[in-house]
């Protein structure tokens, strides 16, 4: 099979500590490792203070608050002969109202763009429905983590079922153990244990999950 195709991936990126750094550096990983991939790269969101030593995977940053580093990233894509344009979308690692600043780069593009959505909320504000709606028109496919998140897109959204790809998240490749060993480990031989994936957050509701 030829090598030929070249991607370039928008997002967060380690070493920063976020859900969202880790899925696009594991997933541009995971697909460099493809047959048919010539080159791949991650272009970073820059979040403010944020100050890293990025691995070589990362072509380029963008400060998340500076319009102008946005128009250039879309220009270096360009120019570097991307063939896909790769959004990891949620609405935190953007700037401007709801993420807005990120629809200044995907205007910008001149190749396809899959966006893959970390959100899909079922009552957007109208700054959020505009960029959703935004991007979802830009997308020429659109990635979701669960069933429930096509369904919203179809109902709140209207999106075209046929650009809707359900892929779920996944774990890494890991052999499938029993839990006994690391809960005597842990010393929690004999109780219940509550396991949560993802950074934790004050905003996830995680301390009511544990008072009921």
């Amino acid at each position: 099979m030829r090598k030929d195709l070249r991607i370039a991936f928008i997002g967060n990126a380690l070493p920063r500590r976020c859900g969202i750094a880790t899925f696009t550096t594991d997933l541009e990983l995971a697909v460099s490792d493809l047959p048919e991939i010539a080159g791949s790269a991650i272009l970073a969101m820059r979040d403010p203070g944020g100050d890293y030593l990025w691995p070589a995977n990362v072509a380029r940053s963008i400060d998340q608050n500076d319009p102008a580093h946005y128009r250039a990233a879309a220009d270096g894509i360009n120019a570097a002969g991307y063939d896909v344009a790769c959004l990891q979308h949620e609405f935190g690692i953007f700037g401007g109202e709801a993420g807005c600043l990120i629809l200044d780069l995907i205007a910008g593009l001149t190749m396809p763009l899959v966006t893959t959505l970390h959100t899909v909320l079922d009552r957007p504000s109208p700054a959020q429905r505009a960029v959703m709606e935004a991007i979802l028109a830009a997308s020429a496919r659109v990635i979701v983590m669960a069933q429930k998140g096509r369904a919203i897109l179809i109902e709140t959204y209207g999106t075209d079922p046929g650009k809707i790809r359900v892929i779920p998240h996944g774990i890494p490749d890991e052999p499938f153990v029993t839990s006994d060993a690391a809960r005597q480990r842990l010393g929690f031989a004999g109780r219940q244990v509550i396991l949560t994936f993802g950074l934790i957050s004050p905003n996830k509701g995680i301390e009511t999950m544990i008072e009921a």
